[in-house]
């Protein structure tokens, strides 16, 4: 049994004139006679009694109507279904990202005006440093990551820079007082950098030592810490300095003062990353709302 059959049998069933059927269905009335008939004997029963004004439908045909109707609108909700995940209206988000990149206000943004856009989606959030993101990614256990893009990741990964953001010098608050608002960071050549390994942040690390070398020296590593937070609290312990994102400003660690650097083109990059055969329409909506919030406002 053809399912267009039962479309054309319901239809005639509820216009009860074949005629106004064929309309309905946008087709013309012979074949849609012909299709009936074949249904009846293909059921061994008449559906309809047919008159030159309509058509009414038998005991059988009403009997068969009853029966035929649930699978009609169990059909138009699997079409729904089936169209709706097409277009990532359903389903789920792996999403993740590093501790520093949520800190920018482009990503809550871009998480906000997701859930806002695809309530029924479920979103999975995900804080890692950027190899292990990547790492989840290869291993399909993320669907698309926000990070600070290292210099070396496997060729099955498409990282794309979204913005590059400034670093900004991190001072103990008793550091020799630095009146400029701007300075040079040749003044800090001596002092040791606190930074995360390069096996965990390697994108803010590169950062770091390709600004120093920028400015003419190699930075002293001091003290490591894994995340942007521990950075910060040795800075306020006054066990070195630190180079780190503009948007860490909005972390309020006591003990610490930020210093911009005079040469404006030390930064690092905000990207995403995604596996190159990406087949998610969640992460593909994500990534289109990042892309229109750039547009904007950057």
């Amino acid at each position: 049994m053809d399912i267009r059959h039962i479309q054309y049998f319901i239809a005639v069933a509820e216009e009860q004139n074949f005629s106004k059927a064929a309309l309905r269905l946008g087709i013309s009335q012979p074949p849609l006679s012909m299709q009936i008939k074949k249904l009846e004997e293909e059921l061994g029963v008449e559906l309809f009694h047919r008159y030159s004004q309509g058509a009414t439908l038998t005991p059988a045909g009403k009997t068969f109507l009853e029966t035929v109707l649930p699978i009609q609108k169990i059909l138009k909700n699997a079409v729904r279904l089936t169209r709706n995940t097409a277009n990532g209206e359903i389903g789920e988000l792996r999403l993740g990202f590093t501790g520093t990149s949520i800190l920018n206000p482009l990503i809550p943004t871009a998480i906000k005006h997701y859930q806002g856009t695809y309530p029924d989606v479920n979103l999975i959030l995900k804080e890692a440093n950027s190899l292990i993101l990547i790492e989840d990614l290869l291993n399909n256990e993320l669907d698309i990551a926000v990070i600070r893009p290292p210099d070396i990741f496997s060729k099955s990964i498409i990282v794309k820079n979204l913005i590059n953001e400034k670093l900004i010098v991190a001072l103990p608050i008793d550091y020799p007082v630095i009146e400029q608002e701007n300075i040079d960071l040749n003044v800090l050549k001596n002092e040791k950098f606190i930074v995360s390994p390069p096996n965990i942040s390697a994108g803010l690390y590169s950062a770091i030592v390709d600004t120093c070398k920028q400015h003419g020296f190699t930075p002293q590593i001091g003290q490591q810490a894994p995340q942007i937070i521990s950075i910060l609290s040795l800075v306020a312990a006054n066990l070195g300095i630190s180079l780190v994102p503009e948007s860490t400003k909005q972390l309020r660690i006591e003990g610490i003062k930020y210093k911009y650097l005079k040469n404006q083109t030390s930064t690092i990059g905000l990207g995403i990353a995604f596996k190159a055969d990406l087949a998610c329409q969640p992460a593909i909506n994500f990534s289109r709302i990042l892309n229109d919030l750039i547009r904007e406002k950057y």
